[in-house]
């Protein structure tokens, strides 16, 4: 069955208020957010959906949902979601990772985290939040998030 023929089947979710969400996993947890996904898909089809490349290619290939790969997390994936993050262009982030494991680009980790952080982006790290913020009333509402005020730098480059 299609995601269309499900929409269709079930009530149609409102669309009026499409918004991107960047969907991440390491490896160990990728699975956990497929099953995640796969609970969510028809919400998930309604919305812009943006993930890091095995992530994406896994959803596509095990969920049909459609999805704008990136590249791989740690050749750069997760730093072009953040440069996202930054321009405006993401409004939820589901990043699954692994805190029990060491990763090579635990560097690229932290920035994202941290730039979700500085622009207010609402970010989900396990399934119990994913499932609180995607099922929010507040997904719909036109100010889903506070819009980012300009952010103040001194001239050493610094935060004022």
């Amino acid at each position: 069955m299609t995601i269309e023929n499900l929409i269709t089947a079930n009530e149609t979710p409102d669309r009026s208020q499409p918004r991107v969400i960047a969907l991440i996993a390491h490896d160990n947890k990728k699975q956990d957010l497929v099953e995640w996904a796969r609970f969510n898909l028809l919400t998930l089809a309604c919305h812009h959906v943006v993930a890091t490349g095995a992530t994406g290619g896994l959803l596509e290939k095990e969920l049909g949902l459609e999805v704008e790969k990136l590249m791989s997390g740690p050749l750069g994936g997760d730093q072009q979601i953040g440069a996202r993050i930054a321009e405006g262009g993401v409004d939820l982030v589901i990043f699954f990772w692994d805190p029990l494991e060491p990763h090579p680009h635990d560097v690229d980790v932290k920035a994202l985290l941290r730039i979700a952080v500085v622009y207010d982006v609402p970010m989900a790290c396990n399934r119990s939040t994913a499932d609180f913020i995607i099922s929010s009333p507040l997904m719909q509402e036109p100010g889903f998030r506070a819009e980012s005020e300009e952010i103040d730098r001194d001239p050493q480059g610094g935060f004022a």
